[in-house]
């Protein structure tokens, strides 16, 4: 695995992206399903997966005719450490300063399902 800050900020950049980031939150998911879901062509569903795949977000796996997607959220921690350590924080100190954290409970994920912690 590696670390590409730019093609995670890029994939989180768009808000279609983040929503289908939190519907895989719960869980694993079909693509048909997961467009359902989200009110989404199977066209513009592919191509939001393939820029979550590239940034390494998410992996799918394959049963028989279907196709499924699941997060990967280890390149994130990456990805906040490093931001917390531009910050110039002390490794003791990133566990009390998370960047964002996805709201669970949010079904549209504009800057209202994100939160920044206070400092």
């Amino acid at each position: 695995m590696r670390l590409a800050v730019a093609e995670v900020l890029d994939a989180l950049a768009d808000k279609n992206r983040r929503n289908i980031l939190l519907k895989l939150k719960e869980g694993k998911i079909s693509s048909g399903d997961l467009a359902i879901a989200l009110g989404m062509t199977p066209q513009a569903l592919s191509y939001h997966l393939a820029k979550l795949k590239k940034a390494d977000l998410i992996y799918e796996t394959r049963e028989k005719n279907f196709i499924y997607y699941e997060l990967d959220l280890s390149i994130l921690d990456e990805t906040i450490l490093w931001i917390t350590q531009l910050r110039g924080e002390k490794n003791n100190e990133i566990t009390h300063s998370a960047v964002y954290y996805f709201n669970a409970s949010s079904t549209d994920c504009g800057c209202s399902g994100l939160s920044i912690p206070a400092r």
